[in-house]
């Protein structure tokens, strides 16, 4: 017990530190390995997420606004100064952009071959091309749609993990996790519901990563016939 005694009172005010797990889901006060793994699980079970930042691999930065779910997922990616849209429902996955996207530069300075070139990529401006899964770039492409995939491998932290301060992602309180004092990522996790992770600082600078709309359904609908382009097993190339 703590009592503090002034010149002629009793008093008691300041003796007993504010909880600060008062009315959250308690898990601030676990170690950062059990947060960590339970953030995992969190992210595992839910239905659905909103994923949006940068992400840097083998020295390209992408910056991603997806919407993901078991069954899909759709969005935009947006590398070298070029934006795409991408839209996966089960295996069938589409890609949509503007007509310098599909415009190829192999160093062709024949006129009539880059006349060719432009007009067939107008033919494709703002349609979706679906992706065959034969094709190289389908694993990759279909890899930003894929909740599972992206999750385990945004979410790991690397190196020794320690317990970090609390405080807010936007008016959401939260836990910090830190692999090798931040160098190897750090994670923000709710500490509110379920201790969804609402915030990832990759390690060696590879990206900021906010996790929202966890939980919250969106619809994936397959393009219309006529704004839908099949190249059959591969897609187009100059």
């Amino acid at each position: 017990m703590c009592v503090g005694l002034v010149a002629g009172a009793t008093s008691l005010a300041g003796c007993s530190s504010e909880d600060p797990d008062a009315g959250t889901n308690g898990v601030g006060k676990l170690s950062a390995s059990k947060i960590q793994s339970k953030a995992g699980r969190a992210a595992e079970g839910a239905s659905a997420v909103r994923l949006s930042g940068t992400v840097v691999s083998k020295s390209h930065t992408y910056s991603l606004d997806m919407r993901l779910k078991g069954e899909g997922g759709t969005g935009s990616v947006t590398s070298k100064g070029q934006t795409f849209r991408l839209l996966r429902i089960g295996d069938e996955l589409y890609l949509k952009a503007d007509s310098q996207f599909w415009t190829h530069d192999n160093g062709k300075t024949d006129g009539k071959s880059r006349k060719a070139d432009e007009t067939a990529a107008a033919k494709l401006h703002g349609k979706y091309v679906k992706v065959p899964q034969g094709d190289p770039s389908y694993e990759q492409l279909s890899g930003f749609t894929d909740k599972d995939v992206l999750l385990d491998g945004m979410l790991a932290l690397h190196g020794t993990l320690a317990k970090g301060d609390r405080g807010k992602t936007g008016a959401v309180r939260t836990i910090k996790i830190t692999g090798d004092e931040g160098a190897g990522g750090t994670l923000d996790v709710s500490l509110e519901g379920k201790p969804y992770p609402l915030r990832l600082e990759r390690g060696g600078h590879a990206g900021t990563l906010k996790l929202t709309d966890w939980n919250k359904d969106f619809p994936l609908q397959e393009p219309a016939k006529d704004e839908m382009v099949d190249y059959g097993k591969q897609l187009p190339t100059s």
